[in-house]
């Protein structure tokens, strides 16, 4: 199988690594040639146009998704690209189109789905040995702000961030978000306001069900990189993220004992990889994919009502943000 590679930043490199031992012929490119031949010669691959390929994947930044994946759909070759599908509603509605319109594959990057510890916590609450979830709690923390010029076109913590754990809130629970509630501060880097972004957030969210979720997000995690979800139900209450490295005390005494997590791309190497290889395997016709333009429509549209909800100090129903 011959894949192409479009970006080779950070999250471009780790796939071209995992790509290099999955693919038979593996094609790389990027804006900066000389970086596109680095990595090619480093890992056996070559240096051409990524689409000309069996399947293509897509690492490049935001503002460029919604171009590549409209090329993909017009020369019908399968593509995986990074969250999200674009900057805004309007261009990533037009995506969806595309890729209804040409039958596409289209697998959208979100890896909190192959972390055998959400699986887990899935199947538990899906069998019914959480009994009925009443209560569910996110968290994600980055020891380090992104860079400012990253900040300035990232979209916002809730939709470049948060997008993940609104995507693993459905995927878990089966169930749709109905109104957010959220807010935010800046208590450190003054790019974050100049962007018109925070680097702190909280909200609350209101299930179709009426199970109550709460989620809280940071950029200046210092002890490490911190992602967890907790399920309260009437029988069982799961924590996921809980281990050895998550980067948390315990004034008690129950503290972790292993190095804290770095950064995402150490947490979820595995997942990265298991869904690499689930994508390949929808590519060949073997499965269908799990991680559909539709669900990243439906983790953006929550992402909006939160941002809109921020801005405007009030509840936002997600009908309000929804076309």
């Amino acid at each position: 199988m011959r894949v192409g590679l479009l970006g080779l930043g950070r999250i471009g490199l780790f796939h071209a690594t995992t790509l290099s031992t999955l693919a038979d012929e593996l094609v790389v490119s990027d804006v900066d040639r000389a970086r596109a031949e680095d990595v090619a010669a480093r890992l056996g691959a070559r240096v051409a146009d990524p689409f000309d390929a069996d399947a293509v994947v897509i690492a490049t930044p935001t503002s460029t998704h919604a171009e590549a994946l409209l090329r993909a759909c017009e020369l019908g070759v399968p593509a995986f690209c990074e969250k999200p599908v674009a900057p805004g509603v309007a261009e990533t509605l037009r995506v969806v189109e595309a890729v209804e319109r040409s039958g596409t594959l289209v697998h959208i990057g979100f890896q909190r789905r192959f972390d055998a510890g959400y699986a887990a916590a899935r199947e538990a609450l899906r069998g019914g040995e959480l009994g009925d979830a009443h209560r569910v709690h996110l968290v994600t923390a980055d020891p380090a702000p992104p860079p400012a010029e990253y900040v300035a076109l990232s979209g916002g913590i809730f939709r470049d961030c948060h997008i993940h754990d609104f995507d693993i809130l459905r995927w878990v629970t089966g169930r749709e978000v109905d109104v957010v509630y959220a807010t935010g501060a800046n208590r450190g880097e003054d790019f974050f306001a100049e962007a018109g972004d925070v680097d702190t957030s909280s909200a609350l969210m209101t299930m179709d069900d009426g199970t109550l979720v709460t989620l809280q997000g940071s950029r200046h995690n210092g002890a490490g990189y911190d992602v967890r979800m907790e399920i309260a139900g009437t029988r069982a209450t799961w924590a996921v993220g809980l281990g050895d490295r998550t980067p948390l005390r315990s004034a008690e005494g129950l503290t972790p004992d292993g190095e804290p997590w770095p950064d995402f791309l150490t947490r979820f190497d595995a997942a990265y990889v298991a869904e690499m290889e689930a994508f390949l395997a929808a590519a060949r016709g073997e499965r269908e994919s799990p991680c559909t333009v539709q669900d990243a429509l439906a983790a953006l549209y929550i992402a909006e009502a939160a941002d809109l909800s921020r801005r405007t100090d009030r509840p936002v129903r997600l009908l309000e943000v929804a076309k």
